[in-house]
C-alpha cells in the first residue's frame, strides 16, 4: 500500500510533504517539535494537521497489517487466488477487508455448519445452480439419512437452505451494497422501554434518518438504551434490500430458484439485517465518538489557552460551610504569602462574619491584593455574596468565579501535597484556585483533562481515544506557550515535547539541587540525553540566563544563525534583552527576506519565526486573547427577567448550544438556534470556551435552575 500517495490525496498535500512527515515521525520526533522546528521539511504544516495525519497513518498501517494477516491465513488454507489477492489490495477500510475474509474465517458452530456435517453441501450446490427442470424434493430424497438427523426431504432442503443463507450473508460485494443502501435510507427509531417519565422522554417517540442524525442524539439514545429507558432499532427499506439480495442470487423461476429465494429471505432476516444493523449502529456511535472528542478537544484547547491574569496578588477562597472557607494569599508568581479561615457562609453568626471581614481586609491591606478567586463548589454562592458585600471597602479589588473548580481543583490540591505538606486539602485547594486564575494552563495541566468537564457525554466515549486526544491538546497548548524551566511544576514540564513524567521529576530535582542557569545546563540533568534535549529545548525558557536567546523560542540548533542575523542587521546580542528589538522586522524587510535566509543558510519559515521571537522574546500567545470577566457585583437567579441584557463568559460548547456564565452561579444555555441570525452547523462556528459575549435572557425557571439565553436580541 502506497501510504504516501493515499495520505497526499486525502489531505490534499504534496507527496514530498507527506514523505517528510512520515520520516520525521518514524525517527522519533514529537509533533510539537516537527510543527515548530521542521517547517521547511513539512511545508509549515500545523500541529493539528500533523496529528490527524499521524492518526491516519497509524490506521493505514494497521489496515495493511491486517491485510497481511488475512493473506497469510488464506494462503495457509490454500484458497488465496489472484482475484482474492486483488480484492484485498483494493480494500480501503477494515470492514471491507473483513467482508472479504468473512467466508473463510473460522466460524463458531452455525446452522450451516451443522448442515454441512450432515452431508447436505452437495444439495446446496445443486440448488445454487438452479437447474430449470430439476425437482428439489426428488433431489433432496437422495440426502435423507436418519442416522445423520436428516429424516426426510423437507429436513434436507431446510439444511441446504441454511448453507445457502450463510453463503449469501458472506458475500462481500452484496454486504457493501446493502450497507450503502441502509446508510442512505434507514431510519433510527426509539420508543420507551418502560412506562415512566425520564430525562429521555423526548426520545419516547423519535425517528430520524441515519444519514442525518446529530452526534449528540446518537450518544443520548445509546445511553437511554443502556440504562433501560429506550428500545432502539432501525427501520429499513426491507423490500428494496430483499430485492437486491434476490437479484444477486435468484435466476429464473424454477422450483430450485424458489428454494434459493427462500434462502435469500432467511439470509436477510436472520443474518444480514441483524449484522448490518449492528454495524451501522456501531458506525453511528463511532461517528458520534469522533465528533464529541473533537468538541471536547476544542473546548479544552480554548480553556487551557485562556489568558492569565498577570501581575495581581490574589486571594484564593475555597468555600465551605461547617469548617469555614479556607483562604490563601499568593503573590503574582503564585508563591504563598499567607493563609487563614473565614466563617462567613452560615446564616446568622454575625460575629464570625465580622471577624472574617476583618481578616480579609487585613490581607488586602498587608499584601496589596487586587483579585479574589472563588471556587464554584459548595457554598460558593454564599461566599460570592459575602465577598461582593466587602468590595466597596476594598478599592481596586475585583473577584472572579473560578469554574471547573470542584473535583478538578481538589485533584490539583492533592498534587500540591509535596509543595505544601503542612496544609490540609482545602488549604491547598485555596492555593490552586488562586493559581488557576493567575495562570489557567499551569494549574489545569495538573488535572486529568477528563475531570475538567468541558465536553458532552464524556463517560460514554471510547476512553482510550478520548485520553489520547486530550493529552495531545494539553501537549499542544503547553508547547505553544512555552515553559519557564526555573519555576515550572513537574506536571507542567511533563507535557513538554520529549520530556514525560520521569524526566520532568529529574529536572525538578536537579533544579532544586543545582539550579538551571541556562538551556545548556539541561544537558546535565540525569537521563536527559541529546534526543530529549533536541525535542524539548526550544520549548523551555530560562529567563535569567546570560544568553538572551535562552528566553526565546529560538532553538539552540539555530543560535549561530540567530547571532549571524543580528550581526547582519547591525544589532548586538544583548539588544534582545528587556523586551526585544522592535524594528528588527523592518530592517529584515529592507534587506530582503529571501536574500537574508539564503545568506544565513536557513529556510524562510525559520527566519520569520526567528524575527518574531527577537522582536518579542518569549511572547505569550495567550496575551492576544480577551481578558476574563472580573466582577464587582453579584446577581441571583431571581434577579433575572426576560429581555435583560448581560455580559457572560462561554464555559462549555456542545453540539446543540453553549453554556454561558452570567454571574448567577448557574450557567445559562444559548441554543444553537439563538446563536446567530444565520444558519450555522455547529456552535463552534460562533463561540469558543472563554469568549466574552453579550446575551439576553429569554426565560428563567428558578425551580429547575434553568436559564435560556439568546445571542440575537430579536430572538426572544
Amino acid at each position: 500500500m502506497d501510504f504516501i500517495a493515499i495520505l497526499a490525496r486525502e489531505f490534499k498535500l504534496r507527496e514530498a510533504q507527506v514523505r517528510a512527515v512520515i520520516e520525521l515521525l518514524d525517527a522519533g520526533n514529537t509533533i510539537p517539535f516537527i510543527a515548530r522546528y521542521r517547517k521547511e521539511a513539512t511545508g509549515s504544516l500545523d500541529d493539528q494537521i500533523l496529528r490527524e495525519l499521524a492518526e491516519r497513518l497509524e490506521y493505514l498501517r494497521n489496515l495493511d497489517k491486517r491485510r497481511q494477516e488475512i493473506e497469510k491465513a488464506l494462503t495457509e488454507q490454500g484458497v488465496l487466488t489472484p482475484e482474492l489477492q486483488k480484492q484485498l489490495s483494493d480494500a480501503r477500510t477494515l470492514s471491507e477487508l473483513e467482508d472479504i475474509y468473512r467466508p473463510f474465517r473460522p466460524k463458531r458452530r452455525t446452522r450451516a455448519t451443522v448442515a454441512r456435517e450432515r452431508g447436505l453441501e452437495g444439495l446446496a450446490a445443486w440448488l445454487q445452480m438452479q437447474p430449470p427442470k430439476g425437482d428439489p424434493v426428488a433431489q433432496a430424497e437422495r440426502y435423507v439419512d436418519p442416522e445423520k438427523d436428516v429424516p426426510d426431504a423437507d429436513a434436507a432442503l431446510s439444511g441446504a437452505r441454511d448453507i445457502l443463507a450463510e453463503i449469501v450473508s458472506d458475500d462481500a460485494a452484496l454486504r457493501k451494497s446493502l450497507r450503502a443502501l441502509l446508510n442512505r435510507e434507514a431510519v433510527l427509531e426509539t420508543r420507551p422501554a418502560k412506562e415512566e417519565d425520564s430525562v429521555y422522554s423526548m426520545y419516547y417517540d423519535f425517528r430520524e434518518p441515519v444519514r442525518a442524525i446529530a452526534p449528540h442524539r446518537i450518544l443520548a439514545v445509546n445511553r437511554g438504551e443502556r440504562e433501560g429507558f429506550l428500545k432502539v432499532g432501525l427501520e429499513v427499506p426491507e423490500e428494496k434490500a430483499l430485492a437486491a439480495v434476490k437479484a444477486t442470487y435468484v435466476r429464473g423461476t424454477s422450483r430450485a430458484a424458489e428454494q434459493v429465494a427462500l434462502a435469500c429471505a432467511d439470509a436477510w432476516d436472520r443474518l444480514l439485517f441483524p449484522s448490518l444493523e449492528r454495524e451501522i449502529r456501531g458506525a453511528l456511535t463511532d461517528r458520534a465518538n469522533v465528533s464529541a472528542i473533537r468538541v471536547f478537544s476544542q473546548n479544552l484547547h480554548q480553556l487551557l489557552m485562556q489568558p492569565p491574569i498577570k501581575g495581581r496578588v490574589t486571594l484564593g477562597v475555597d468555600p465551605g460551610f461547617r469548617t469555614g472557607c479556607k483562604l490563601a494569599v499568593v503573590d503574582a508568581t503564585g508563591k504563598v504569602l499567607d493563609t487563614g479561615v473565614g466563617y462567613f457562609t452560615l446564616p446568622g453568626k454575625e460575629a464570625a462574619k465580622e471577624a472574617a471581614a476583618k481578616l480579609i481586609r487585613g490581607f488586602v491591606k498587608k499584601y496589596g491584593i487586587t483579585a479574589i478567586a472563588i471556587g464554584n463548589g459548595t457554598a460558593s454562592r454564599e461566599s460570592e455574596q459575602f465577598i461582593a458585600s466587602l468590595l466597596p471597602e476594598l478599592p481596586g479589588v475585583a473577584y472572579v468565579i473560578v469554574s471547573e473548580a470542584g473535583a478538578s481543583v481538589y485533584s490539583a490540591s492533592k498534587l500540591a501535597a509535596e509543595e505544601f505538606p503542612d496544609f490540609d486539602v482545602t488549604q491547598r485547594s485555596a492555593v490552586s484556585i488562586a493559581r488557576r486564575m493567575q495562570d489557567p494552563l499551569a494549574e489545569l495541566v495538573k488535572i486529568d483533562p477528563k475531570a475538567i468537564g468541558v465536553g458532552q457525554y464524556q463517560h460514554d466515549l471510547k476512553q482510550n481515544e478520548l485520553t489520547a486526544a486530550l493529552d495531545g491538546v494539553v501537549e499542544q497548548c503547553v508547547n505553544l506557550v512555552g515553559v519557564e524551566v526555573s519555576t515550572a511544576s513537574a506536571e507542567l514540564l511533563s507535557h513538554v515535547a520529549g520530556i514525560g513524567p520521569a524526566l520532568a521529576k529529574n529536572i525538578v530535582a536537579y533544579r532544586e539541587a543545582n539550579g538551571i542557569p541556562s538551556r545548556a545546563a539541561l544537558k546535565k540533568v540525569p537521563k536527559l540525553g541529546p534526543r530529549a534535549f533536541e525535542q524539548c529545548a526550544g520549548f523551555l525558557r530560562v529567563m535569567d540566563s546570560k544568553n538572551p536567546l535562552d528566553a526565546t523560542a529560538v532553538h539552540p540548533e539555530s543560535y549561530d544563525a540567530a547571532k549571524a542575523l543580528l550581526d547582519t542587521l547591525g544589532y548586538d546580542l544583548n539588544a534582545v534583552k528587556g523586551g526585544g528589538i522592535a524594528d528588527i522586522g523592518v530592517r529584515a524587510e529592507r534587506y530582503g527576506l529571501e536574500k537574508l535566509a539564503g545568506a544565513l543558510n536557513i529556510g524562510l519559515p525559520t527566519l520569520k519565526d526567528m524575527l518574531s521571537e527577537l522582536q518579542k522574546p518569549g511572547r505569550d500567545p495567550r496575551d492576544d486573547l480577551p481578558r476574563p470577566v472580573l466582577r464587582t457585583d453579584v446577581l441571583d437567579i431571581g434577579d433575572l427577567k426576560p429581555g435583560m441584557a448581560l455580559t457572560g463568559t462561554v464555559r462549555n460548547v456542545i453540539d446543540f448550544g453553549a453554556f454561558i456564565d452570567i454571574g448567577v452561579h448557574q450557567d445559562g444555555l444559548v441554543h444553537i438556534s439563538r446563536m446567530a441570525d444565520r444558519f450555522i452547523r455547529h456552535p463552534s462556528e460562533v463561540v469558543k470556551v472563554g469568549d466574552v459575549v453579550k446575551v439576553w435572557v429569554v426565560s428563567v425557571d428558578a425551580r429547575k435552575k434553568r436559564i435560556a439565553l439568546t445571542m440575537v436580541e430579536d430572538r426572544m
